[in-house]
């Protein structure tokens, strides 16, 4: 069911407040007009005031503020068979106007008690529902455009420019275009006729740029340059082999999912801290060959009542409208912990909505979320169809330990590789995490510097060594007891 549809059936119900989170307001304002029918419609916004819906002309002499408007309209003018429709309203919506939370509740009971035949419509792209009021609100997300939309919205702009386009290019480029709004795409269609007189596959870099835009000006997710390749990780072969195939389904789903095979989901990487997953999370990027966002928990849970839900649901499209993607999910469990039944009402509905995406989810948005402890984690996230599989990740074997010395010491001093005697670093160094064996080589390498020399050599490096405190002598306990929840109590699959 579409927007349209979904607002003639709530709004003929009698459903007294209903929030449209759209930034498309002349699109918002079309599709009301559609299913006002013979309701009036009457207008109240933060530049004028209340106006006419049609013809934007104010209605009083004076622009009144909000809490006056509803004043008036609740006392001095029947709203009965009327819609009100509110922008630029989310300013009023919170503790500093008691007045207006107020004053909507009045209206709410009277359209409750058949006093009267009347919806109240917020139009806003920021939801934002006061506790008060929060019963008596539903919320509705604009529509995307389909594909279909989109090559029609193509054809009508260069039919302007007296153009055509390949069939083919135009299913690429509207593909590319999938959840932008009607005005991104229409400003990135400008910018490429502007610029070249004609849409090319050029494009492509176009959309690509105005997607990261798009990204940059959430700040709640980040697109993140990757630079580092499988190589870069020491040891952890288990997990690479694993992502390698699942990198093979991926850049090939189309054909993987016709042979039967489902959408891949994600992966969980748990474990000791210092140890790979972040690495293993930009990996994953370059191995898939896709764009990599990180997504920061903490700026989800917003300061008022249905700011978490929106954020989480805007994460969610916009990764789908960036996708192919992957989205890098850091520190799950400062998010969710506490979701086994103490946390909070709020954190308990975030948790139900990402655990739900997760197992429905059928876009190309590869999840990799990484955590440290997951001990304390709600059993509901760790079941089985959340994620593809759970890996633990533990403090680096000899093996490993001198892997990733060689990965370190290859990219600052390769040419003195072959004249330090790794075998002794990695006896020197057991109980050492990845980081503390990069910090290591980070300080060697400075320290030889800084004397003068022209090379770099094991001495510097056991010097380096004796210096470092490791993780599992700072955290010794902590990494006792993770390593022992990992390994006895998980069953979770060795990366190594």
């Amino acid at each position: 069911m579409n927007l349209q549809d979904k607002l003639r059936r709530y709004t003929d119900a009698g459903y007294p407040i209903i929030y449209i989170s759209s930034y498309e307001e002349l699109k918002i304002d079309a599709i009301i007009s559609e299913i006002s029918e013979s309701r009036k419609l009457i207008e109240w916004n933060g530049a004028d005031g209340l106006v006419n819906f049609d013809t934007k002309a104010p209605l009083l002499g004076n622009k009144m503020p909000l809490d006056e408007a509803l004043s008036y309209l609740s006392e001095d003018m029947e709203l009965d068979n009327h819609i009100l429709i509110l922008k630029d309203a989310c300013t009023y919506l919170n503790d500093e106007y008691p007045a207006v939370i107020s004053l909507l509740k009045k209206i709410c009971h009277r359209i409750l008690k058949g006093d009267m035949e009347a919806n109240i419509l917020i139009v806003s792209q920021i939801v934002r529902i006061p506790k008060e009021i929060e019963k008596f609100v539903t919320v509705f997300e604009d529509d995307d455009m389909s594909v279909e939309d989109i090559k029609n919205l193509i054809k009508v702009n260069l039919s302007d420019w007296g153009l055509a386009i390949e069939k083919k290019l135009l299913n690429e480029i509207a593909l590319a275009f999938k959840g932008m709004t009607k005005y991104e795409i229409e400003s990135v269609l400008s910018l490429s006729l502007a610029e070249n007189g004609n849409i090319t596959r050029t494009n492509l870099n176009l959309i690509a740029e105005q997607k990261k835009q798009i990204i940059m000006k959430t700040n709640i997710l980040e697109m993140l340059s990757v630079k580092e390749s499988i190589e870069d990780i020491g040891g952890l072969n288990q997990l690479k082999q694993w992502l390698e195939r699942k990198a093979k389904v991926y850049k090939s789903i189309d054909e993987a999912m016709s042979f039967g095979v489902d959408m891949p989901k994600g992966v969980l990487i748990a474990g000791i801290p210092g140890c790979g997953k972040s690495l293993t999370a930009k990996v994953t990027s370059a191995l898939f060959e896709v764009p990599l966002l990180k997504l920061d928990m903490g700026k989800i849970m917003g300061k008022y009542l249905g700011e978490f839900e929106t954020n989480m649901r805007k994460v969610i499209r916009l990764a789908e409208t960036i996708s192919p993607c992957v989205l890098w999910v850091d520190e799950l469990e400062k998010a969710f912990a506490g979701t086994d039944g103490s946390g909070h009402e709020v954190t308990m509905r975030l948790f139900a909505a990402f655990l739900t995406w997760l197992q429905e989810k059928t876009s190309p948005v590869f999840v990799v979320a990484t955590a440290n402890d997951i001990s304390k984690m709600p059993p509901e996230l760790l079941r089985k169809g959340r994620f593809d599989d759970i890996f633990y990740v533990d403090l680096p074997n000899d093996e490993e330990r001198k892997s990733i010395f060689e990965i370190h010491i290859h990219k600052r001093r390769n040419s003195d590789l072959n004249k330090i005697d790794l075998n002794k670093l990695v006896r020197k160094t057991s109980g050492f995490s990845g980081a503390d064996i990069e910090g290591v080589v980070v300080d060697a390498v400075e320290n030889a510097f800084a004397d003068g020399k022209n090379k770099l050599t094991t001495e510097y490096l056991e010097k380096a060594i004796d210096n470092t405190k490791s993780l599992s002598v700072i955290m010794k306990e902590q990494l006792d007891e993770l390593r022992k929840f990992y390994k006895e109590k998980s069953h979770f699959r060795s990366a190594t």
